[in-house]
């Protein structure tokens, strides 16, 4: 199988690249692309098929998600993000600071990007219960044609801090499970006593970091969680793609 990269530019004026990988039977058998968008591209391939047609149906697919990334600008423009630091035009999910030490994860849909996006509270339980009672309440104000933040405002029904002018302690490196960055200095977390932050998700759209026995603790509680030898096997709990750590420790 041989490989390809092309530069593909959208309508705004910036480039996409996109790798395009020839199985040793192509012309007959259709390529397969790798690129940073949210979804794949799905190639229509016909016997007289080539590889123009390969870039004009990447080109197609950069136009569909043209609205789905206008609304992730809109929020990292007026909202204080916290993940991803990194900035990635495959990932879908914006992390973000409330007030009162709490945050919002928000997923949102690549093909309904206006629609309301499924949510996760994080923070304390009081808080984010208020929170939630609000979001569920006001759920019906979500109007697609207003733009993102409004809407985000109308359901939680608090002010949403802006774009901090210099990094802040909302930005801190903290445990994405137990919100801190250093465990407790006391006896009943035995060697993992006052540890700081050491395990970080393999997602480079994530690189959400735990504490290992907060992760190993999380992963515990789900049904879905396999455990093979001493290594448990599950999901991360923000981006849903696969971590590890050790069932029990040294």
């Amino acid at each position: 199988m041989s490989k390809l990269h092309e530069r593909v530019c959208d309508e705004k004026g910036g480039f996409h690249t996109v790798e395009i990988f020839l199985p040793q039977e192509y012309p007959h058998s259709k390529p397969s692309l790798a690129a940073e968008v949210p979804y794949s591209c799905e190639l229509l391939w016909r016997k007289s098929s080539r590889l123009k047609d390969v870039i004009q149906q990447f080109n197609e697919h950069i136009k569909k998600l043209r609205e789905f990334w206008f609304v992730l600008e809109e929020i990292d423009r007026g909202l204080q993000v916290v993940q991803p630091r990194q900035e990635s035009r495959a990932a879908s999910f914006r992390q973000i600071c409330l007030d009162d030490g709490c945050q919002i994860l928000l997923h949102i849909n690549p093909r309904d990007p206006r629609s309301k996006p499924e949510c996760r509270f994080l923070g304390p339980d009081f808080q984010t219960n208020m929170l939630r009672k609000s979001w569920r309440k006001n759920g019906r104000k979500w109007l697609k044609d207003k733009p993102f933040t409004e809407n985000l405002h109308a359901l939680l029904a608090v002010d949403l801090p802006g774009p901090p002018a210099q990094t802040t302690g909302c930005v801190q490196d903290e445990c994405g499970i137990c919100y801190v960055h250093f465990l407790p200095s006391d006896g009943e977390l035995g060697t993992s006593t006052g540890t700081a932050v050491d395990y970080t998700c393999d997602n480079l759209s994530c690189k959400k970091g735990f504490h290992t026995v907060c992760l190993r603790d999380w992963l515990k509680s789900i049904s879905t969680t396999r455990q093979s030898f001493n290594v448990l096997f599950g999901k991360c709990p923000y981006c849903f793609q696969p971590v590890a750590v050790k069932a029990e420790a040294n």
